[in-house]
């Protein structure tokens, strides 16, 4: 991923802006309010940023950032292994698109398929020693990275960021739930 850096300014109240994309929603929203579509652009940047500094700590590695969440799983959950729809909910992507993921790790030899001890049908996917070997090689180049990206931050600003990423993510869940039950669709998907 490529590292781009913004030149951002300071409203009269001291918060950051980005002058570029303050420019680009006034004209797209045509006088209305630019705020909520300023703050989805600032975590777009905020989310690259994270990643640009998860993909240095990475050391080329090579595993992109939805495998890694998949391997930091598997290396934290249970020992036997989690199924494909374990994975999935708890990353809160699809199934199919961690079945995608578990492929790519088993052909890398850091996850390997194992059947289910409790149910015959099921198949759960289970970190490797290379796997674990991997992960434990990543910890500290990945830890340095992220204190480096949020220095300055305090406890409290970290909780509150926190907070508000997950607020974001489960009001998207909610308007999606929504929309999906006007549509007539029934539970919900991925």
């Amino acid at each position: 991923m490529k590292d781009v850096h913004k030149s951002f300014e300071r409203d009269p109240d001291g918060s950051l802006f980005d002058p570029q994309a303050r420019a680009a929603m006034t004209r797209f929203a045509a006088g209305d309010d630019t705020l909520a579509l300023e703050a989805a652009t600032a975590v777009r940047t905020a989310f690259h940023a994270v990643e640009r500094m998860r993909a240095h700590g990475a050391e080329g590695r090579g595993l992109s950032s939805g495998a890694l969440d998949v391997l930091i799983r598997l290396s934290a959950g249970a020992e036997d292994g989690l199924s494909i729809g374990e994975l999935a909910q708890s990353a809160g992507v699809s199934s199919r698109n961690v079945t995608g993921l578990v492929d790519t790790l088993e052909r890398d030899g850091l996850v390997q398929r194992v059947p289910d001890r409790r149910d015959r049908r099921s198949v759960l996917a289970r970190i490797t020693p290379d796997g674990q070997a991997w992960i434990e090689a990543f910890r500290r180049p990945t830890q340095a990275a992220m204190a480096a990206i949020f220095r300055g931050f305090t406890s409290a600003e970290l909780t509150q960021f926190r907070h508000l990423c997950l607020l974001l993510a489960d009001n998207q869940h909610r308007v999606s739930e929504h929309l999906r039950q006007a549509d007539g669709v029934e539970g919900p998907q991925q």
